[in-house]
């Protein structure tokens, strides 16, 4: 099982223990950029099948799945970030998330794999004034050339905006 944090120990050359703490991420696309979400928080990863749409909900809830008996909200990340049209083919998939004790789907564009990124590859969202709303950004997460955008799924789904989860619970 993979676990969110995990504490890495090393033993200096003149024989402390150093420990730092390693985050792991689910790597996805959306378009040509990378989003990394905590495992954490990833129940399962599914293709995109049929889903059932419902009346008067915003464009970027694509509709519910029954998963087991639980019914699943599955919200469009690319309509959400107000990115071009969706074209959904064989590399779509839906991650099924466990937020807030509350099953929700997202459909992305195609899921990459797992990293781990320790505190050095980890730095904080940049400051874009009221231009770009960065509240759902933990940071940037950097592996070799690869520039990750760290979101706070969490704060995501729960934004008055979203409306999926309880936010008296908070």
């Amino acid at each position: 099982m993979l676990r969110e944090q995990v504490v890495v120990s090393a033993t200096t050359p003149s024989g402390s223990v150093r420990s730092h703490t390693v985050n792991e991420f689910l790597t996805f696309r959306l378009g040509n950029e990378e989003y990394g979400i905590e495992i954490l928080k990833v129940q399962e990863i599914r293709g995109y099948d049929s889903i059932t749409q419902i009346a008067n909900a915003p464009s970027f809830i694509k509709g519910v799945v029954n998963l087991r008996g639980v019914i699943v909200p599955i919200v469009d990340m690319r309509i959400k970030f107000g990115l071009s049209d969706a074209d959904y083919n064989q590399f779509t998939v839906v991650i099924i998330l466990n937020v807030a004790s509350r099953v929700m789907g997202i459909v992305v564009d195609g899921v990459s794999d797992v990293i781990s990124l320790d505190a050095e590859q980890m730095r904080p969202a940049p400051g874009l004034g009221p231009v770009i709303d960065t509240e759902y950004i933990m940071g940037l997460g950097t592996v070799d050339e690869r520039m990750l955008i760290l979101i706070d799924i969490e704060k995501l789904m729960g934004s008055s905006d979203m409306g999926l989860l309880d936010n008296s619970l908070n």
